[in-house]
């Protein structure tokens, strides 16, 4: 890890991505590079329906912030179902999913610490609407050190 400067991402700043999702989108607002691999940071907005893939993080913590709507979260055998100021903490090694299950979109703000499981989320919003093959999510999971476990059970 590098050492990082300190700096502000202001209101509507950072960098922004709609996913081909419809109503889906990521707003980065740290990424690793800028915080010295410490944190990365983006907030997510989650039409109802919408699902995590149910995963694990081998060298990343991962925390989630419900800033609107309804999320329901499942972390190893536990399920659990909060709305505006629900956080919770998925650590490394650990599988989880998580699911919109409200009747409102949903915001979450996610954190990953240190950051090296967000450079997925990072390089995937790079590749926004480019379709992507199974060997090449797979090459994306190793290099990020993500393991998808299936499909969400939610």
């Amino acid at each position: 890890m590098t050492a990082a400067k300190g700096f502000v991402v202001p209101a509507g700043g950072g960098k922004h991505f709609a996913s081909p999702t419809p109503g889906r989108c990521f707003d980065l607002k740290f990424l690793g590079r800028q915080t010295g691999e410490s944190v990365m940071m983006f907030e997510e907005t989650l039409p109802p329906g919408t699902t995590s893939l149910h995963h694990l993080h081998h060298d990343s913590d991962e925390v989630a912030w419900v800033l609107d709507g309804e999320i329901t979260f499942k972390i190893a055998d536990e399920v659990t179902v909060g709305g505006p100021g629900t956080c919770a903490f998925m650590p490394r090694g650990v599988a989880h999913a998580w699911k919109s299950t409200g009747r409102e979109t949903g915001r979450v703000l996610f954190l990953y610490t240190p950051a090296a499981a967000g450079g997925y989320i990072e390089a995937m919003t790079e590749r926004a609407g480019e379709p992507m093959s199974a060997a090449e999510r797979h090459e994306f999971c190793e290099r990020y050190r993500w393991e998808i476990l299936g499909p969400n059970p939610l």
